[in-house]
């Protein structure tokens, strides 16, 4: 199970990571959403989560740690507006410059 959750988290960060090196934003929103995927399953990953144990102490002998549950929600709520500000960010840029290229640019343009 560790080897299938550690290839898993390596492929949604490595994907990530080539996405944002794209020169398109469309890419590097969804290179930014697959890096944010990948964080919250890390996250998930070092909290050690048991199953069958009740979030209140004293009702078992183990219980479930809140924290990572709680950080990983709260990195979902900022992922999401993170990817809707990018988002707001690209079409802006997109109809102003005509494109889009991350840099503004065109490549396949001629420079003077």
């Amino acid at each position: 199970m560790e080897l299938l959750f550690a290839m898993a988290l390596g492929i949604l960060t490595t994907c990530g990571v080539y996405l944002l090196l794209r020169a398109r934003t469309f890419s590097v929103i969804l290179g930014l959403t697959l890096l944010s995927h990948a964080v919250n399953l890390f996250l998930f990953g070092m909290g050690r989560l048991t199953t069958g144990a009740p979030a209140i102490i004293g009702l078992g002998t183990e219980s479930a740690d809140p924290l990572p549950q709680a950080l990983v929600l709260t990195a979902i709520v900022i992922g999401f507006a993170m990817t809707a500000f990018v988002v707001v960010l690209a079409l802006k840029a997109a109809v102003e410059l005509r494109n889009d290229h991350v840099d503004g640019e065109n490549p396949d343009e001629d420079r003077p």
